[in-house]
């Protein structure tokens, strides 16, 4: 017998939004609606897929909702303030005792409404960390750590934790920071890591890839995705400045984000004979551009570990590419790495170690780091990681229910 009560899930991103996080939340309250009643407060209007309507699945509804771009940070802060405060209202409106609403933390005051609304109604609430604010804000410098916004923010964090019933993390390295806010405590946290979303099978390297046979080179050196406030555009470009006279080894960058725009800058100063940019891949297409790199890049600053993880780096396993991180060696990427001989991790801040570990990878004859990572992104399954998320849904239905029946 399934416990009463509804789920709610609350996210600025949803489909038709092509996002990774709309993708995910999607996923996510998909697979809840085949065994519960789902209802999706979503930012982003628009048809959805048609997989995605129709009898026993989730029933979608609109807030308003005003998006800004990352570079302008003030509007886009007041846009999501005011999005985060339409949630609050439709929630006290849709939430009823026994049910549970779960969120995530784009945008970052989404989880304070969402907790508030949640205790003010007595239901259930898990968050699903993708970043932990104000430590992303502080490590990429937009925040002092003894700031008075900082120290508010950590205070109410500490709050929002309090009424959280599960934080709901993608890194094993999220639990030592989140431990350290009052309010939190470890039987509240639980670790479902993200997933693959291409099918995990070795792509042989073929010089007929459209995206590599424009490219003379013998070695290519592949960065995509999202480079928000977290990445570090800078050590990017002068590992390939250091490695501009070895013509085996070309640098193909495609994405988007203020830390291209950063690249696109450099390189127009530059004019770097060894990097190419190629406009946003289109996901039709990811498969054969993530196919055409020999080794992939993902670039953080320093300090990410806790803070955030790479969702990218999982179908760059799935086709079989080894990596090199720039990371501290205790993040959740950087762990998954060194444990399965998946590629290299670089120090943040030093471009001379990330130009040697490109050279070292350029000059490997190791075939098995290919089965390595499609083995490992094997474990990364969707299937797994949906049936997690049932188990938390569950637990706390069944909770709130025990709660409503003393």
């Amino acid at each position: 017998m399934q416990p009463r009560g509804k789920i709610v899930v609350a996210s600025q991103h949803y489909p038709p939004d092509t996002s990774t996080t709309a993708a995910i939340m999607a996923e996510i309250a998909c697979r809840l609606a085949a065994e519960h009643e789902v209802v999706v407060l979503s930012g982003w209007p628009g048809a959805l897929p048609d997989l995605q309507t129709g009898p026993g699945e989730p029933r979608v509804i609109a807030i308003k909702n005003r998006m800004a771009g990352k570079a302008a940070l003030v509007r886009r802060g007041v846009s999501e303030l005011l999005f985060a405060a339409r949630t609050f209202f439709a929630l006290l409106h849709e939430l009823k005792a026994g049910d549970v609403v779960l969120t995530v933390t784009a945008p970052f005051m989404l989880p304070y409404a969402v907790a508030a609304a949640a205790r003010l109604k007595g239901a259930r609430s898990a968050l699903i960390m993708h970043d932990l604010f104000p430590d992303v804000l502080v490590m990429a410098g937009l925040l002092k750590p003894g700031s008075f916004v900082t120290r508010t923010m950590r205070a109410a964090n500490g709050l929002m934790f309090r009424a959280l019933n599960a934080v709901i993390t993608i890194g094993r390295d999220a639990e030592r920071p989140l431990l350290s806010y009052a309010g939190m405590t470890r039987n509240k946290i639980r670790f479902i890591p993200n997933w693959a979303t291409l099918v995990p099978a070795p792509r042989p390297v073929d010089s007929d890839n459209p995206f590599r046979k424009v490219l003379s080179a013998r070695f290519i050196v592949g960065l995509s995705g999202n480079l928000g406030f977290t990445h570090d555009p800078e050590i990017v470009f002068e590992a390939a400045r250091l490695l501009k006279d070895e013509a085996d080894i070309h640098f193909l960058l495609s994405g988007w984000g203020i830390g291209f725009e950063r690249l696109k800058q450099l390189q127009a100063a530059a004019n770097l004979r060894n990097v190419s940019f190629v406009g946003r891949v289109e996901d039709a297409e990811l498969e054969a551009f993530l196919a055409s790199a020999d080794l992939w890049i993902i670039p953080y600053r320093k300090d990410v570990a806790g803070v955030s993880v790479p969702s990218r780096f999982y179908n760059l396993l799935a086709v079989g590419r080894p990596v090199v991180l720039v990371s501290e060696p205790e993040s959740e990427a950087a762990l998954t790495v060194v444990e399965n001989g998946l590629g290299w991790v670089v120090t943040p801040g030093r471009p001379d170690r990330l130009a040697a570990a490109i050279r070292a990878a350029s000059r490997s004859n190791d075939d098995a780091m290919t089965e390595r990572a499609v083995r490992t992104a094997l474990r990364f399954d969707r299937t797994t990681a949906m049936n997690a998320y049932a188990r938390v849904i569950d637990e706390l239905l069944h909770t709130a229910n025990l709660s409503e029946q003393r």
